[in-house]
């Protein structure tokens, strides 16, 4: 799942563990939500909004990962 956790947290002058540390997770998770391996908890993704100060949806790309989900049902 595409999210805009590394481009909110490097425009943040933050560290993976840095943001880590504030939301409570290692930093592998961060790294693992940065590369698109794991997708986060909706508390984590909460918990990452607050951080930036943005809601869920943007944190996570809501609309555009959704977009992409109904393409693939379309496809079948």
């Amino acid at each position: 799942m595409k999210t805009r956790v590394k481009e909110l947290r490097t425009g943040a002058n933050m560290t993976q563990q840095q943001l880590a540390d504030l939301v409570h997770v290692s930093s592998r998770t961060i790294i693992s939500i940065e590369k698109e391996q794991y997708r986060p908890s909706l508390m984590l993704a909460y918990r990452m909004a607050q951080v930036f100060g943005v809601t869920v949806e943007d944190l996570c790309c809501l609309k555009e990962n959704k977009e992409l989900e109904d393409k693939q049902f379309e496809d079948l």
